[in-house]
């Protein structure tokens, strides 16, 4: 406690007056402060953990962290369910990153060809590079149809067929009868605005509920007791205030961590916070040295162009004009899965065969399309690349080279959403913990994620807390004690944080971060490069002890918020790479030069026959848990197994490993 009181000092020219009848903030005469408006009656002002920051106390039945598509999902699931439920968000909710998704949402609905969810599922496994739960990739896969046409409910406006019907496009990665019937229609698309499409559709559905809307709070830790999460502690950035939020249930949604890298699809506020607050409470994530190179980001801007282009018939050229991905994949060629199309770019761009004069990217050709297709399916990417790359993308081609865009590890959970540790040899869910969307890990993805199975993810997995949740407690249940002191030491790093006066400004922490991970832990990995990656990352966590703040304030100090981001990046950064050097093989979206293969427990080119089990010290078909100590920033792994088996292996049989080649 005494650390707060030293470091803190009065909030400048505005000294917050402290009343047990109101939320401290009200007393701001004309300006009604957010957390003082409608659904706030429960919240208490208290001074058990500063003198000078006030502190208020909601009571929930749940708290869902992040409104992207999975917490929105999970949001009015809850509430629908008769769960007082609050939503902590740091952006509006249609800011959210799930708003940048393009290509669409799969589901086996049979729209174009016949389709089985079982063929979806096999693809997933295998598109996993045989590291996906395949328990939780059945739960998704079976329940992808009527999340679709639940979707279609709510009012999204799909792309039609001529008769109506909800359109699906080609996709990477995806095929008919388990790999052996041709390229599939699965994907369901709104042009290539899927994304925009979802987020405003389940938007303008919560607000059918009494959801409490924390809008521009953020999330600051969550409110641990005992193993048993009760909670988190957020940030009002509007006013300053501290606010806990005390709940029988957390459910944590907070996207991906891409801005750990130099360029990346991601939105600016893709920092990982989800992750780091489960670090800092010292559990584990897992998979995250699993990063996902888009091919088609934009030469230089890095912006997405969506798959769906290579879906609608887009082919990838080098300096020849040559069809390149004939040779990498002869089967699938452009709609391979993204991880071999990545790696196949950067071979052509590696071996001379790049263009431009730098010849360090390829070109994305779309104008032997007709010009109405282009004007009907990819509007926004025609668009995108006029404004990203001076290009019209009926006359010439798009200049793209693989961009970070997808994190693949999280926060490992079972199929229901809970949050798990392993210990002795056995998966343990953590009490009152929920996680949803690219925060997770369940894992469906496993290695390497197919286009189009996020957003499938998102509302697959939101709607599954939400039950999991209405099936384990009841609204109104009784919440347990909280300790007084809960969140102090939250408090006391933003204290430290606002009043930082180092040397080094946060920009120049962040920036020196993302090109080292840019540069070391790329679309190719080598043991010797991503050990130089580790022991520069460990260097640079250290600066942040040297951090320097400008801004002193407390109303919309965006120069706090973007520091307490970085040292979420940080904690993501340094288990990414520690991760990706300590995996021995190439799986997935982890390629390494000096471990080209593929280490399962048999070797699947040869016969199993006679084959001895490889011991599961030896082989990698296994996920990796990573934890941090957030004061020195070091990184401790430990492993669990993969989840070989179906839900119900009479419905659907479990996939063994195979070689996977498309």
């Amino acid at each position: 406690m005494a650390s707060v009181s030293v470091a803190s000092r009065l909030l400048s020219k505005r000294v917050l007056s402290k009343t047990k009848a109101i939320p401290a903030a009200a007393v701001q005469g004309s300006r009604n402060f957010h957390f003082s408006i409608y659904g706030k009656k429960n919240a208490k002002v208290a001074d058990d953990i500063s003198t000078h920051y006030p502190v208020v106390d909601h009571e929930f039945d749940a708290v869902v962290v992040g409104a992207g598509g999975a917490g929105l999902r999970a949001a009015f699931g809850l509430s629908e369910a008769g769960f007082n439920t609050a939503c902590v968000t740091k952006l509006f909710p249609t800011r959210s990153h799930t708003v940048a998704a393009q290509g669409g949402i799969n589901a086996a609905l049979g729209n174009m060809e016949e389709d089985d969810w079982r063929w979806h599922f096999y693809d997933t496994v295998k598109g996993s590079d045989w590291l996906g739960d395949q328990d939780a990739i059945h739960y998704m896969t079976e329940q992808a149809p009527a999340a679709v046409v639940e979707l279609e409910n709510f009012g999204m406006p799909f792309s039609r067929t001529e008769d109506g019907k909800i359109y699906q496009r080609a996709f990477g990665g995806q095929s008919l009868k388990f790999g052996k019937g041709g390229q599939a229609h699965r994907c369901c698309c709104v042009a290539d605005r899927t994304g925009h499409s979802l987020l405003h559709t389940l938007y303008g559905r919560s607000l059918r509920y009494d959801t409490s809307y924390f809008v521009e709070y953020f999330a600051l830790d969550l409110l641990m007791e005992n193993g048993e999460c009760k909670g988190v502690i957020a940030l009002c950035m509007e006013d300053g205030s501290i606010h806990r939020f005390r709940a029988q249930n957390t459910v944590i949604a907070t996207g991906g961590y891409g801005r750990t890298f130099f360029s990346c699809t991601s939105a600016h506020t893709s920092t990982g916070d989800g992750n780091a607050m489960v670090t800092r409470a010292g559990l584990p994530c897992q998979d995250l040295e699993f990063v996902q190179f888009h091919p088609t980001g934009i030469y230089g801007a890095g912006c997405l162009i969506t798959e769906g282009c290579r879906g609608e018939g887009g082919i990838l050229l080098n300096s020849e004009g040559e069809r390149f991905m004939e040779r990498y994949a002869p089967n699938a060629k452009d709609l391979a899965s993204r991880d071999v199309v990545s790696r196949s770019m950067t071979i052509e761009i590696r071996e001379g065969r790049g263009v431009g004069p730098e010849k360090d990217h390829v070109y994305l050709q779309l104008h032997h399309l007709p010009p109405q297709q282009l004007a009907t399916r990819l509007p926004g990417i025609s668009e995108t690349a006029m404004i990203f790359a001076g290009v019209d993308v009926t006359k010439e081609p798009i200049p793209v080279l693989p961009t970070v865009h997808y994190n693949m590890g999280g926060i490992p959970t079972n199929y229901k959403g809970q949050v798990i540790t392993h210990t002795e040899g056995k998966d343990k869910v953590v009490p009152g913990l929920y996680a949803c969307g690219e925060s997770a890990c369940a894992s469906v993805h496993g290695a390497n994620r197919l286009g189009a199975n996020s957003l499938l993810d998102l509302v697959v997995f939101g709607r599954a807390c939400a039950l999991t949740i209405a099936e384990e407690h009841k609204p109104g249940e009784k919440l347990s004690p909280l300790a007084p002191s809960a969140g102090e030491e939250s408090v006391a790093n933003l204290d430290k944080m606002r009043f930082a006066n180092g040397n080094q400004r946060t920009s120049e922490i962040r920036l020196n971060m993302q090109k080292t991970m840019q540069a070391h832990a790329a679309v190719f990995r080598t043991g010797s490069v991503l050990k130089e990656g580790c022991d520069k990352m460990d260097g640079i966590y250290q600066t942040l002890d040297d951090i320097k703040t400008f801004d002193r304030g407390i109303v919309w100090n965006t120069d706090l918020v973007e520091s307490l981001e970085l040292q979420n990046l940080m904690l993501n950064a340094v288990q990414t790479i520690n991760s990706a050097e300590q995996r021995k093989e190439s799986r997935g979206a982890h390629a390494r030069e000096d471990f080209k293969d593929r280490i399962d427990e048999y070797d699947y080119t040869k016969p199993l026959q006679g084959q001895e089990k490889v011991p599961y010290e030896q082989h990698w078909r296994k996920h990796t848990l990573s934890y941090v100590d957030p004061k020195t920033g070091k990184v401790t792994l430990k492993y669990r197994p993969v989840i070989d088996q179906s839900l119900d292996e009479q419905e659907c049989a479990a996939i063994p490993p195979a070689i996977r080649s498309y």
